[in-house]
């Protein structure tokens, strides 16, 4: 990058750190270092929870996925509308009324500790993982810019959202979310416009979403029924509400951002804001994805996006083996740039019989491409065992540093680390919630140190943790599928739990303890086993809950008598 892009990146953090560092001065009591006092306004809130959910994972890897495989994530967010409905009629008022600072301490209430003390166990352990994968994503930003050792990088991303995290707590965090979220929404709209832009001449956003279509890149809508495919509209209106309600109805990064809200009414609004909006700007996400990918067939792509793995096999002794296929990759698209340009005349020309018939050429095109690339990664997988071989996260972001032009670069830098920071000290702020609230006070004596000192401790504690899960994250693959599936696997058996404690009234603690500890073996049983898609599992675990519990109840029930 430039010095302007740098000084643009610089200026643009430093203004967000300090900002929320001089929102949340005089921030002495717990109340205002976990709930901010509650008195933000519902915009405020909405802006907040988005900002928690949107982290850099979405602005990197969404695109990537998009590019590599369609826009059909995007049937992934089309439960969320229904369930900021049940959020707001059930949920809400509950905690609210209970007064209480996280999700947990209403099971405790409902039930008894070990209940309340197992479901905040998985929370923990789901949301430190998932907050280590969020600060791997700018890391990665970081480590291709300044072309050092993405560990390096990793430590300083997480150091930077650990410092303002400690110092203001939920009060730093709610009103950076704020900035955060006005600079991302411009900085979306920019790239997208930059994408068409930078596009030849006689190729307009009709034609390049034309050649998206022809190469299956505009799939939004999948009806067919399968239990092994992730993105379909089932999976999304029936996996996707299950899996989107427990987020934002158990997980204490969600609801500690709406129980800072001046009122139940408030944080109502700020919920369905959220569900008006996460499905368009997702889909508007993965539609720039679905540009890039058309951009590349235009121009010159990369054999390998991630450059570190492309930097290693160029200094090893397959150097020759890989010049050879990125000789062949080249030429393949050559190939396919020329069927293209033939299908733009064909459009053009409203020829649809000549539409039709270079569709299958491009596709048999493109597979030529995509068999190249799996050489070269395997030839990548054979110098180096380790090698992350999936360079869908660093499509877009090859993208931004190698085509934009100067001072743009550096603000669509910004923006991923401002998702970054957001979405990750959200996360860390509510594990430290939680071990406070629901393990320090519940189970502590107390001690000469007070509540926000001992929070602001464990707030490091867990920053930490977050920053050694995140030098691990490199092996998971495309980063916004490896997130979800992480919450696939515990967000079901938490979510039967709560909806076991609203709906079913007469389940005890200990059946819904025991039918939980059951649930959430199955649940990793058949994700290791590979039995369904991710999105089914949070179905799976809510209803083993929800059916083994009022067996389980009623079985007590006929023993008593």
């Amino acid at each position: 990058m430039s010095r302007i892009d740098w000084g643009i990146l610089v200026l643009t953090l430093l203004c967000v750190v300090l900002y929320g560092i001089w929102k949340s001065r005089g921030t002495r009591s717990i109340k205002g270092f976990f709930l901010a006092g509650q008195n933000l306004p519902w915009y405020h809130v909405g802006l907040s929870v988005m900002a928690t959910q949107a982290s850099a994972i979405t602005f990197l890897s969404a695109p990537g996925q998009a590019f590599t495989d369609g826009i059909r994530f995007v049937q992934f967010y089309f439960g969320l509308p229904l369930a900021m409905i049940v959020l707001c009629i059930t949920f809400v008022p509950a905690f609210r009324k209970l007064n209480v600072y996280t999700a947990y301490e209403y099971l405790e209430t409902r039930f008894d500790l070990k209940t309340r003390t197992l479901t905040a166990f998985l929370f923990l352990l789901q949301r430190g993982l998932s907050t280590g994968i969020t600060i791997y994503a700018p890391a990665i930003v970081l480590s291709v810019i300044l072309r050092v050792d993405i560990s390096h990088t990793i430590i300083i991303t997480g150091l930077l959202v650990i410092l303002y995290t400690v110092y203001g707590g939920t009060i730093a965090v709610s009103h950076t979310h704020l900035f955060q979220m006005i600079v991302i929404f411009f900085g979306l709209l920019l790239a997208a416009y930059m994408v068409v832009h930078l596009l030849p001449g006689n190729v307009g956003l009709k034609n390049a979403l034309h050649v998206a279509g022809k190469m299956g890149r505009l799939n939004a809508i999948d009806t067919s029924f399968d239990w092994n495919n992730r993105y379909n509209l089932w999976s999304g209106l029936i996996g996707g509400f299950f899996l989107q309600l427990s987020y934002f109805g158990t997980d204490q990064s969600q609801v500690g951002r709406y129980l800072t809200g001046s009122s139940v009414a408030q944080s109502r609004l700020g919920l369905i804001m959220n569900g008006l909006i996460k499905i368009p700007m997702q889909f508007f996400i993965l539609l720039i994805g679905a540009l890039v990918f058309s951009f590349y067939q235009f121009n010159q792509p990369p054999v390998f996006f991630n450059p570190a793995e492309v930097s290693r096999i160029e200094n090893s002794v397959y150097r020759q083996d890989f010049q050879i296929l990125q000789s062949k990759f080249i030429n393949a698209h050559e190939a396919k740039k020329q069927e293209i340009e033939q299908l733009i005349s064909a459009i053009g020309e409203n020829n649809i019989a000549v539409v039709d018939s270079i569709r299958p050429l491009l596709q048999e095109a493109a597979g030529k491409s995509n068999s190249i690339r799996e050489e070269v990664a395997a030839l990548m997988r054979k110098n180096n065992p380790a090698a992350d071989t999936n360079d869908s996260n660093y499509v877009f972001l090859g993208f931004i540093t190698q085509q934009l032009p100067t001072g743009i670069i550096g603000l669509l830098v910004a923006v991923i680390f401002l998702a970054s920071m957001g979405s990750a000290s959200g996360g860390i702020n509510s594990l430290a919630s939680t071990t406070v609230v629901d393990f320090y006070k519940r189970h502590s004596k107390k001690t000469r140190f007070s509540d926000v000192s001992i929070s602001r401790w464990i707030t490091v504690g867990w920053g930490i943790f977050c920053i050694v899960v995140a030098l691990y994250a490199s092996r998971l693959g495309n980063l916004i599928e490896a997130v979800n599936i992480l919450g696939s696997l515990f967000y079901g058996t938490i979510l039967g739990v709560f909806l076991v404690a609203f709906y079913l009234k007469r389940v005890n603690g200990t059946n819904v303890f025991i039918a939980a500890a059951i649930a959430e073996s199955f649940v990793v049983f058949s994700w290791y086993h590979d039995l369904t898609a991710f999105l089914w599992l949070n179905v799976t675990g809510a209803l083993i809950v929800l059916i083994l519990s009022s067996i389980l109840q009623a079985l007590n029930d006929v023993v008593k008598k």
